[in-house]
């Protein structure tokens, strides 16, 4: 084991994050959400840098482009981590910091912070974006038969007055629509 494990290690058992080594230097976990319920999240320590990856979202069914569009757009407010796609389109935050970000506690909760407020405030606008016809499907299929749709009431707004998709028209997710350079 290296100083540089030993000390995530130790800043994970403080933080109450249950993880998983499945190797020497990768450490596996789940950061709790409110609209993401929980980020995947794995931590790789290498000889020079920490390696952070997290889950996002499954490879979008519709509207890639705009999808990708809005990822990049984001991209630029972002610290420590960036949006990427794997070889099959599923979203991931990704970065690669020095060792010493290990170093500093404060260091790592803003890294992970990151990585959850971005994860989590972002989720509804993918799924918005990349997943209307199947939230709006799902929504009228649990309607017509007087199901629940408490877990879509986020998507409500938009389902309710008929819109193609909430992303962009004002559906109140919350998410900031500026264009990324303005208020620099």
């Amino acid at each position: 084991m290296t100083a540089a494990e030993d000390r995530l290690r130790a800043y994970l058992k403080a933080n109450d994050l249950d993880f998983d080594e499945p190797r020497p230097g990768q450490f596996s976990f789940a950061l709790p959400g409110e609209r993401k319920l929980q980020t995947p999240v794995r931590l790789d320590v290498g000889t020079h840098a920490l390696g952070v990856h997290a889950f996002v979202c499954r490879r979008p069914d519709e509207n890639h482009e705009r999808v990708y569009a809005w990822l990049l757009q984001r991209n630029l407010k972002l610290f420590g981590v960036a949006f990427a796609i794997d070889r099959v389109g599923d979203i991931y935050l990704d970065g690669r910091l020095p060792l010493a970000v290990l170093d500093d506690d404060d260091e790592l909760d803003r890294l992970l912070g990151a990585v959850l407020t971005t994860a989590d405030e972002s989720f509804n606008s993918l799924l918005e974006l990349g997943f209307a016809s199947s939230i709006r499907k799902e929504w009228e299929w649990r309607t017509l038969r007087g199901e629940s749709t408490a877990n879509l009431e986020a998507f409500r707004g938009w389902l309710e007055t008929g819109a193609d998709n909430g992303a962009g028209n004002g559906s109140g997710s919350g998410e900031d629509e500026r264009e990324p350079d303005e208020g620099r």
